[in-house]
């Protein structure tokens, strides 16, 4: 079955950078979109970013789009989301998600079918 598996979260200072994984099994990810969203206390689930599996184009939330690049090793079947230039305001559990392929609809969390379990992220001086 489909496995997907973060890691790479903790506690960073304002201004720090911190790389999140997710390593990804179970199938052949090819004409997938592989999605990151996350979610703060008390808040919906939050798009942040998203890549074609096999053609590498890449999608963005404005909030992130200057600080965030997400990157996928296919040899290595995994998804990396760089962050730079961190804010408080990007505490959140970090999810990574995979779905069919469709760019209308790779912000809409309901499209995806594969989530991980999650990991936190806190931003706090």
């Amino acid at each position: 079955q489909v496995q997907l598996v973060e890691s790479g979260g903790g506690l960073v200072q304002p201004g720090d950078s911190l790389r999140v994984s997710c390593a990804a099994s179970g199938r052949d990810f090819s004409g997938y979109h592989m999605g990151w969203f996350r979610q703060a206390p008390g808040k919906g689930r939050e798009f942040v970013a998203a890549i074609g599996w096999s053609g590498g184009t890449t999608y963005y939330a404005d909030s992130v789009k200057s600080r965030f690049t997400i990157s996928r090793d296919m040899a290595k079947s995994t998804v990396y989301l760089q962050m730079n230039n961190l804010e408080p305001d990007d505490t959140a559990v970090y999810y990574c998600a995979a779905a069919p392929a469709n760019k209308r609809r790779v912000r809409d969390s309901s499209w995806y079918v594969n989530w991980g379990q999650g990991t936190q992220v806190t931003v706090s001086s």
